[in-house]
């Protein structure tokens, strides 16, 4: 099996069209991931930075053009290793809004969401 890196999974996404997003640095806590995942996404200013409205802007993306949009998290096993707790809850927001955009979702529409870890 090939061994995932930043460079593979962005050479994927943009060979079946999708756009691509690095979640920058290795956030250790849950507010800087938090606002990584933010930034990565080029979240509005309206972000309430709480997982309830994490959630509701990995649900939206309105601001971001139609089609897959692939949020590549590198090191995540940082935060992980640092905070289990807050690991889990971002990880299960980040999974509630991939199902919640897949076709036959609850807020399918021209966008998708795509989350890739990255652990090296």
């Amino acid at each position: 099996m090939e061994q995932l890196t930043v460079k593979t999974v962005t050479e994927q996404a943009r060979a079946r069209g999708a756009y691509s997003h690095l979640l920058a640095g290795h956030p250790v806590d849950k507010m800087s991931t938090m606002e990584a995942i933010a930034a990565a996404l080029s979240f509005p200013d309206w972000f309430g930075r709480n997982l309830d409205a994490l959630y509701d802007c990995l649900t939206d993306l309105s601001w971001l053009p139609s089609g897959e949009h692939v949020l590549i998290w590198a090191g995540s096993e940082d935060l992980k290793q640092a905070d289990p707790r807050a690991y889990l809850a971002i990880r299960s927001v980040l999974s509630d809004a991939e199902r919640a955009l897949a076709p036959g979702g609850d807020r399918a529409d021209s966008r998708r969401l795509t989350v890739t870890l990255i652990d090296a």
